[in-house]
C-alpha cells in the first residue's frame, strides 16, 4: 500500500513543476500568443515566411546582378532605386489600406513576391530586374521593408488585448529574425550544393528566386485564410463597443455624430492623420529618423566589409560570427517582453538600446578581432529589445482607426532616412575613416534614446485605461 505521503509529497511537487511551467511561458510570452486568435498567429507565420524569402534572396542579390554583367557602381545605384521606390510604393499603399481592405493589400503583396521572383529568375535585364525589385518588395539588406509590416502591426494592436500586446510584438519580431537567419543558411546551402553539382553561377542563384516565388505563394494562401476581423471596420465597432482604447492617448473630445467635412481629392492621397496626432506623428517620424540614418551608417553589408577588411577574416568565420550575433539579437527579443511588464514600453525601448549603440560606437576602437568581436555581441544582446516595447507603444498611443496611415508615415520616413547612411559611410570609408561611421551611428541611437524617454516618458497608454475606469 502507498504511503499517503508519499503521494502527497509527489503531487506537490508536480503541482510546483507546472506552477513553474506556466510561469516561464508567461515570462516569455508563449501563454499569450497561444491563447491569441488564429488570425494572429497568421500574421506571426506570415513574418517568418516573408523574412525568409527575404534572407534567401538578399545573400544572392549582389552577386547575382554582379554575374549579370553588372558594375558594383550600377549595383549601388540598383539599391538606392529600390529603396526610394519603396519609400512611394509603401506610402501609397499604407494610406489606402483601410480603405482598400487589409487583407486585400496583403494578398496583393503576396502576389508581387511570385512576379517578383520568376521575373528574377529568368531575367537579366537591368531595368526589369530594378521594377521586379521595387513592386516585389525584395530586401537589399534582408530586413523589412514595404507596406506589410506596418500594416500587419496595425492589425495585431487591435487584434490584442493591451497586456498581452508586448509579448505577441515580441514573437512578431523573433519570427522576423528567425525567418531572415533561415533564409540566408537555408539559401546558402542551396547555392553551395548546386555549385557543387555542376551548376553555373547564374543558374544556381536563378535557384533561390524561383524558391522567392514559391514562398510568395504560401504567403499568399496563408493570407487567404485572414477572417474579416483583421478589417478597419471590425476594429471601429470593437473599439466603440468594448475598446478601452475609444479614448486613447491622442484623443479627448467628445464623440460626435455628425459626419466630419469631406476632404479634398488632394487631401485624400495623403494619410488621414487628425489634428490632434499630427503633434506626436511628428515628433515619432523625427526620433526614427534620427534612429534610422544611425543604422544605415553601421548596416550589416558595412558591418561585415570592416570586419574583413580590417582583421582579414574569411567569409566562413564571419558567417559563423555573424550568424551567433543573428542568434543572440533573436533570443533578446523574448527578454525585452518580461521586462516591459515591470518597467514599461518606453523605460524598456531606452534602457535596453542604449548599451547596445554604446557598444556599435566602441567596435572600431580595438585592434584586436577578440574584442572587437567581443563589442558586436555586446551589441547584439540588447540591439533588438526596444522592437516589440515599441511596436506596443505605438500601438496604444495612436489612434485605432490611424494606426495604419502612421505606422506607415513611419515607415516610410525609416526607410529614407535609412538610404543615406550607407552612402555616408561609403565616402568615410573612401577616405580612410570607416571608424567614423561606428562613432556616428552609436552617438545618434544614444541621441536618439535620450530623445525618446524625454518626449514619451510620461506619455503612457495606460492612462486610457484609467481614464475609462474613472
Amino acid at each position: 500500500m502507498a504511503d499517503p505521503d508519499t503521494a502527497n509529497d509527489e503531487t506537490a511537487q508536480t503541482t510546483q513543476r507546472s506552477g513553474l511551467v506556466r510561469r516561464v511561458f508567461e515570462e516569455v510570452g508563449l501563454a499569450s500568443l497561444y491563447s491569441a486568435p488564429t488570425d494572429t498567429k497568421l500574421l506571426v507565420l506570415q513574418r517568418y515566411v516573408r523574412l525568409f524569402a527575404y534572407g534567401a534572396s538578399t545573400l544572392v542579390l549582389v552577386a547575382y546582378l554582379s554575374e549579370l554583367g553588372n558594375s558594383e557602381r550600377r549595383i549601388g545605384s540598383f539599391m538606392t532605386l529600390t529603396l526610394v521606390g519603396d519609400v512611394c510604393i509603401s506610402f501609397v499603399l499604407t494610406s489606402f489600406a483601410d480603405r482598400w481592405g487589409r487583407k486585400a493589400i496583403l494578398l496583393a503583396g503576396a502576389l508581387l513576391m511570385v512576379a517578383s521572383g520568376l521575373i528574377f529568375a529568368v531575367s537579366g535585364d537591368f531595368y526589369v530586374l530594378l521594377a521586379a525589385a521595387i513592386f516585389g518588395v525584395i530586401s537589399p539588406s534582408g530586413n523589412e521593408i514595404g507596406p506589410f509590416q506596418a500594416i500587419e502591426q496595425s492589425t495585431l494592436a487591435h487584434l490584442t488585448h493591451s497586456e498581452a500586446r508586448s509579448d505577441i510584438y515580441a514573437w512578431y519580431a523573433l519570427a522576423g529574425n528567425a525567418g531572415t537567419a533561415s533564409g540566408m543558411l537555408a539559401g546558402g546551402w542551396a547555392v553551395q550544393r548546386a555549385r557543387s553539382a555542376g551548376w553555373g553561377a547564374i543558374p544556381a542563384y536563378r535557384l533561390i528566386f524561383y524558391t522567392y516565388a514559391g514562398i510568395g505563394f504560401v504567403k499568399f494562401i496563408l493570407a487567404c485564410t485572414l477572417s474579416g476581423k483583421i478589417e478597419t471596420e471590425a476594429e471601429t465597432q470593437e473599439a466603440v463597443e468594448t475598446n478601452p482604447e475609444t479614448a486613447p492617448l491622442l484623443s479627448g473630445q467628445v464623440q460626435s455624430h455628425t459626419p466630419p467635412p469631406k476632404p479634398s481629392r488632394w487631401k485624400r492621397l495623403l494619410p488621414q492623420i487628425s489634428k490632434e496626432s499630427r503633434r506626436t506623428a511628428v515628433q515619432l517620424c523625427a526620433l526614427f529618423a534620427l534612429d534610422s540614418f544611425a543604422s544605415g551608417l553601421a548596416s550589416l553589408s558595412w558591418v561585415t566589409f570592416f570586419f574583413k577588411s580590417k582583421f582579414h577574416i574569411g567569409e566562413g568565420k564571419l558567417g559563423t560570427l555573424f550568424s551567433v550575433a543573428a542568434i543572440v539579437s533573436a533570443a533578446s527579443v523574448l527578454v525585452a517582453s518580461s521586462i516591459s511588464k515591470r518597467l514599461g514600453n518606453v523605460k524598456t525601448m531606452v534602457f535596453t538600446h542604449l548599451p547596445s549603440a554604446i557598444a556599435l560606437a566602441l567596435i572600431p576602437v580595438p585592434n584586436v578581432p577578440a574584442l572587437a568581436m567581443t563589442f558586436l555581441l555586446l551589441r547584439a544582446c540588447t540591439q533588438s529589445m526596444d522592437v516589440a516595447p515599441r511596436s506596443a507603444f505605438l500601438a496604444e498611443i495612436l489612434l485605432p482607426k490611424e494606426r495604419t496611415a502612421v505606422m506607415g508615415l513611419i515607415n516610410v520616413v525609416k526607410t529614407s532616412s535609412q538610404s543615406v547612411g550607407p552612402l555616408v559611410t561609403g565616402t568615410l570609408a573612401g577616405q580612410k575613416l570607416f571608424w567614423v561611421a561606428f562613432v556616428m551611428a552609436g552617438s545618434l541611437k544614444a541621441t536618439y534614446d535620450i530623445g525618446f524617454l524625454l518626449v514619451f516618458a510620461g506619455k503612457r497608454g495606460d492612462r486610457t485605461r484609467r481614464g475609462s475606469s474613472e
